[in-house]
Parts: C-alpha cells; sequence; structure tokens
C-alpha cells in the first residue's frame, strides 16, 4: 500500500486565502533525488505575501506554501551522493543557485525559489534534488535550523558575504523580525555596535538582551535625529532597511558617507523613493538582498555552530496549528514563527 503523508496547500490567491490540510502520497526519491521527512518549517513574510498576492508568479494549485524547513534523510535515489539516510539537513531558499551570480538575467530576473515557482515545504516530506539541500547545523534544534535558509541567510548575505562588516562598524536594523534579529545577532558576533528601532520599551528592552548597543523607539522620537545624537553625526555604516517605500528617505539620511544600505523588506512599498541629495553628497553603495547562494548558507551554518548563534522563536506551532500560525504572522512577531512536525 502506498504511504501517504499530510501536507498544507492553499486552492487559489487571496487576502485570507483557505489554507487546507490535504493528504498525498509519500513521494519516491527519483535519480539524483533525496526524500526528506520534514520535521520543522519556518514562515516568512514573504509567504504571506504569495499567500495574498502570488508575487507575479506561475503558481500551481494545489499550491504547497512556506520555503524553509530542517528534516532527516528518509531515503535516496540512485546517484546521490551528497546525503545519506539519517542525514540532517535543511532547504535551500533559491534552489540550484549554489555560488557566484544568482540564475537569471536583466530581463528575468532569478526568483526560482521554493514556496513560490517552486512547491513550498508545508508537507511531512519532501523529495528534491540533493543539490537543493544543505548540512544542518550540530548545535541547533529542528525547528531553530528551519529559520536559517531564507531569515538568517538573508542577514548573513547582506553583513558578512556582501557587506564584509567589520569590528567597530556601526550596523542598525530596523524592527524585531527574523531578519532583524539575525542581522543584530550577527553583528554583534562580529563586533559591531548594533543599533535597533522599534515600537515600544518591551521589544527594546529584548533586543538589547540579545546583544543590541542601542534601542530607538520609533514611535516616541525621529529614529535619525536619534541616530545622529548616538554617533555624534557620523551615521550608520551599514542600515538593513526592512521598511522600504518611503522609508528608504529615512536610511539615506541616517547612513554614513561611504556607508552601505541593504534593502530587504517592502512593509511600506514596493516603491522605494528617497531624495537624490544625501545619495549623491554621502556616496552610499545601496544593495539588494535576495536571500544568497547554497555556499553563503553553508558558511553561516559553520558559524551558527562556531559562534553558538541561537535563532529566536517567538513561537513554535504544531502541524494541525498552521492557521494560527499565519495569523500570527500577519501580526508580526518577535523573532520566528516555526511549525513543527
Amino acid at each position: 500500500m502506498t504511504k501517504s503523508m499530510k501536507r498544507w496547500t492553499l486552492d487559489k490567491i487571496a487576502v485570507g486565502a483557505p489554507l487546507n490540510l490535504t493528504e498525498t502520497a509519500v513521494p519516491t526519491p527519483a535519480r539524483g533525488e533525496v526524500l526528506v521527512r520534514v520535521k520543522a518549517v519556518s514562515l516568512n513574510y514573504r509567504d504571506k505575501l504569495v499567500r495574498e498576492t502570488g508575487m507575479g508568479l506561475p503558481i500551481q494549485f494545489p499550491f504547497v506554501p512556506a520555503s524553509d524547513m530542517a528534516g532527516v534523510v528518509e531515503a535516496i535515489g540512485d546517484d546521490v551522493t551528497r546525503f545519506s539516510t539519517g542525514d540532517r539537513v535543511i532547504s535551500t531558499f533559491h534552489p540550484g543557485w549554489l555560488d557566484g551570480k544568482p540564475l537569471g538575467d536583466a530581463r528575468t530576473p532569478p526568483y526560482k525559489t521554493f514556496g513560490g515557482f517552486y512547491a513550498g515545504v508545508l508537507a511531512e516530506y519532501i523529495s528534491v534534488p540533493q543539490d537543493w539541500l544543505a548540512s544542518a547545523p550540530t548545535s541547533l534544534d529542528d525547528a531553530e535550523a528551519s529559520t536559517l535558509p531564507c531569515a538568517g541567510l538573508t542577514a548573513w548575505f547582506a553583513l558578512v558575504e556582501r557587506g564584509k562588516i567589520k569590528p567597530g562598524d556601526r550596523v542598525l536594523v530596523q524592527g524585531t523580525g527574523g531578519v532583524a534579529l539575525f542581522g543584530l545577532q550577527i553583528a554583534a558576533a562580529q563586533g559591531a555596535e548594533v543599533f535597533v528601532t522599534s515600537s515600544g520599551p518591551e521589544k527594546l528592552a529584548r533586543a538589547k538582551a540579545l546583544g543590541a548597543h542601542h534601542g530607538i523607539d520609533r514611535n516616541t522620537s525621529d529614529w535619525v535625529e536619534e541616530v545622529y545624537r548616538l554617533t555624534n553625526d557620523q551615521g550608520i555604516d551599514h542600515i538593513i532597511e526592512i521598511a522600504g517605500g518611503p522609508n528608504f528617505a529615512q536610511s539615506l539620511k541616517a547612513v554614513a558617507p561611504h556607508g552601505r544600505i541593504s534593502v530587504i523588506g517592502v512593509l511600506e512599498g514596493f516603491d522605494i523613493s528617497g531624495p537624490a541629495a544625501p545619495l549623491l553628497l554621502k556616496s552610499p553603495t545601496v544593495q539588494g538582498i535576495g536571500v544568497g547562494h547554497r555556499r553563503a548558507l553553508e558558511d553561516l551554518v559553520h558559524a551558527v555552530d562556531s559562534i553558538g548563534l541561537k535563532p529566536v522563536i517567538d513561537h513554535r506551532y504544531t502541524l494541525d496549528g498552521v492557521p494560527v500560525a499565519f495569523d500570527h504572522l500577519d501580526r508580526g512577531p518577535f523573532g520566528k514563527i516555526v511549525i513543527e512536525l
């Protein structure tokens, strides 16, 4: 008898589109593929956008959401050499992007990702090519490991892989979501001076407990003016721009001359805007970060095991609790939301 599994699917794209817990056959790994028993899935803000808008992707229904998972190799197909049964693995956000420049071109930028172009990972089993996976860190449990492929790697790619962060740099992260808290912890571990903007003293206190040196309440002060005050007008060497939209203008004001702005989020809109004067006079590097490649993820895994970084998980849900988990995602967690299977 064919073994069955549970998975969550969408039948349409819309705000509040129903999430359906369904059953289907466990896949059989083809040549070069690995069958993974999924142990944990972490959610990203992008999963909310895909569910609500489709993000212009060629969604095929029934659609399995989510891109980030940790699991155990259950079986391997012929010619698999990278993994063996029993190995702990994590997904890569961009399947097939191993190193160097991303796949794609000027007309069609790269966006062939899990939980979008490809079916997602919110299922008890997935069978994928061996190159689409990386080894999980030994120092993290499955729930913690599942947070690395998108949120963790985005922060790492911005600050370390592309940003070449060094001790003494001033780094500002916006908010207290998954990418922001990874950025905070990675920057602090690299010896940077870390600034956090958020709403309310409780979140800022928790951010300081994770290693932030300065907390700025954006609800009670002009955060750019606070940056000027705290840095003696020097500004920030590297800003993790989470909000996007018109907030980009504020980042241009706060960045130091020849600093760097990593545009990561679109909470305030996909069309970023800002004045030309600080862009011309300060000459900052503005880089968009579309997560990162597998080699950088492997570097992050090594760093996590070396420095003892522990991802911040706001709440762990069971497989039956996926709709509640998405509601929590909509409210904005402190750190990550994880579904344990």
